[in-house]
């Protein structure tokens, strides 16, 4: 497919931010879909969402690789959440492929206002990690929202890693450098499940999906270094920063 070479430097130019901001704190996506929805008007909805999947697992992947370097990860638990979330985003997007979507808008507008107010009133969320949940309540709130999260980015998508990052810090404890080592992971396996569904429903569309990755993958190359460098308090701001746009892009979506 022949997009025309200013569109493609275009979306290249959004994926590399998406990872940048992606691999900080997640929410690439609000950076990275409406680029493209904007840029290819002419293309379905689920082949444009299908072939970013493309971009958002190279980006994440290599974000993934530097945490991994600096962060000890709870393997027992996050491969449970990661099998979970693989099944529960490939279930979402094929949902996608069968009804619209707009009306998770609204809810995710009112969520999204409160984790904003709570954080910044917060001044201690996610600087250090709290006492750790019991191993089982642990196993069990990790598997509820993994499978609520991986469904979400299966369907819809923007914000995902943000709120994986939402989910260790508020539900599990984890301070936001181990929140967003752990939230990469299961971001993964949310790609990966959409990526399978989209690949044997034939979506992709390779000429976008593979210079998109390239760049989203330097984006998140530089945007984790950038992370394990500056430590809690720079995440916790950037994390601010992306659910507030977050909010202002839900915001935009609901009352337009």
């Amino acid at each position: 497919m022949d997009i025309g070479f200013t569109y493609l430097v275009l979306l290249c130019v959004a994926a590399f931010c998406a990872g940048f901001v992606d691999a900080i704190v997640g929410g690439g996506g609000l950076i990275q879909t409406p680029a493209a929805l904007v840029i290819l008007p002419g293309l379905p909805v689920v082949n444009v969402i299908g072939s970013l999947k493309i971009p958002a697992f190279s980006g994440t992947g290599i974000a993934t690789a530097q945490y991994l370097r600096k962060v000890a990860v709870q393997w027992k638990l996050i491969l449970l959440v990661c099998t979970l979330a693989f099944c529960a985003s490939f279930a979402g997007s094929q949902v996608l492929t069968l009804v619209p979507n707009d009306f998770m808008k609204p809810v995710l507008l009112v969520v999204l206002s409160l984790v904003a107010v709570y954080t910044y009133t917060k001044k201690s969320f996610g600087q250090a990690q709290q006492k750790s949940l019991a191993p089982g309540k642990e196993m069990l709130v990790a598997a509820i929202s993994a499978i609520s999260i991986g469904f979400y980015d299966g369907f819809i998508g923007p914000g995902t890693g943000s709120f994986l990052v939402l989910a260790f810090v508020g539900l599990l404890h984890f301070d936001f450098l181990k929140a967003s080592a752990h939230a990469k992971l299961v971001n993964l396996s949310t790609n990966l499940g959409s990526i399978f569904l989209f690949l044997l429903k034939g979506k992709i569309i390779w000429a976008i999906a593979l210079p998109m990755a390239c760049a989203n993958a330097l984006g998140g190359f530089v945007g984790a270094r950038l992370a394990i460098a500056k430590g809690n308090g720079f995440i916790r701001i950037f994390f601010l920063l992306v659910v507030v746009g977050t909010l202002l892009r839900f915001l935009y979506d609901v009352v337009k």
